[in-house]
């Protein structure tokens, strides 16, 4: 095809607003073209703003680590065809097209809309591995989830509860728990109004796992809500710093401290992380997941959706139309 598209192919295979020419890469070898349609933000990409990602890419950089689009051209050695949509977890999203490597797209069940598939691998791959593989957690089992209306804690809600988990949810505002208890939350407790999240944990019988996306005072809270061999599960740091977990009750208590970061099991276990996406679609397809976009701004209001996430505005995924 060569490096130079002219308009009129452009616009027919993607739909790409362009004048003249228009140059975009040739996909080498393992690599697919995706005409990206929506991308979703994440408090990853907060952090990358100020370097403070563990993998914020040198200057200058496309921002976005998961969308959604469909392909426009395959490289060598790759299975997926031109027009299959797919979804991206991968850096470089916020653009109207860019080149990712095969293996980092997966294609979406045909029910699934662009917005959906843009913000649901990071936040349900996150959930659903950590709360499966990691955690192991059981039908009738208590799960605290802090957090519980942001991107990744309330698909840790939906999932918790589609496990046959009774799930605790914990959030700022009678609005956000009413958005966690549609998702499937059996208890809520508003973080804005309780003075002490330890004691009202315990009083509603103890947890057997934390999933926790906040960190600080809440996660140090919920931790000592834990029972006997619970499990504490470390998702982020929302709340500005790490909890200082009491390691001796952990000894005491049999607790197990699971850190989790997602995109690690991309080198660590990349074929345990497509099979656990494959169960992901799965489970949508059977109706039984219910991804929930807070907000969907065009890419001129880029800046307005990283406002709502630096606040704790949002609900859900934010997701930027490309």
């Amino acid at each position: 095809m060569g490096d130079e598209w002219n308009m009129m192919q452009i616009k027919e295979m993607a739909g790409l607003p362009v004048p003249g020419v228009l140059r975009l890469p040739e996909p080498g070898p393992g690599q697919v073209l995706v005409r990206l349609r929506a991308a979703a933000l994440n408090f990853a990409d907060l952090l990358m703003t100020t370097g403070r990602y563990q993998e914020t890419p040198p200057l200058p950089f496309i921002p976005g680590l998961e969308g959604a689009g469909e392909v426009l051209a395959a490289g060598p050695g790759v299975d997926l065809t031109p027009g299959t949509r797919v979804a991206v977890q991968a850096q470089g999203t916020m653009a109207e097209a860019n080149l990712f490597a095969a293996a980092d797209c997966y294609p979406i069940p045909d029910g699934m809309g662009y917005d959906q598939a843009a913000g649901f691998l990071i936040a349900y791959g996150t959930s659903h591995f950590v709360l499966t593989q990691r955690a192991g957690l059981r039908a009738g089992e208590t799960l605290a989830v802090l957090g519980a209306a942001g991107g990744v804690g309330l698909t840790a809600v939906e999932i918790g509860a589609a496990l046959g988990a009774r799930v605790i949810a914990v959030a700022r505002g009678a609005d956000r728990l009413d958005i966690a208890r549609a998702a499937g939350a059996a208890e809520t407790i508003d973080s804005a109004t309780c003075p002490d999240l330890r004691a009202a944990l315990r009083d509603l019988g103890g947890v057997d796992v934390v999933y926790d996306p906040v960190g600080d005072a809440p996660g140090e809270a919920a931790f000592g809500a834990l029972r006997p061999g619970g499990r504490f599960l470390v998702i982020g740091f929302a709340g500005g710093k790490p909890p200082a977990l009491p390691l001796n009750h952990a000894l005491v208590k049999n607790i197990a401290i699971h850190g989790f970061y997602w995109g690690g099991y991309r080198k660590l276990d990349p074929a345990a992380l497509r099979q656990d996406i494959a169960a992901l679609f799965s489970l949508y397809a059977q109706g039984r997941l219910r991804p929930h976009v807070g907000a969907s701004l065009p890419l001129a209001q880029l800046a307005e959706g990283y406002a709502l996430l630096e606040s704790r505005r949002s609900t859900g995924k934010v997701i930027v139309s490309l």
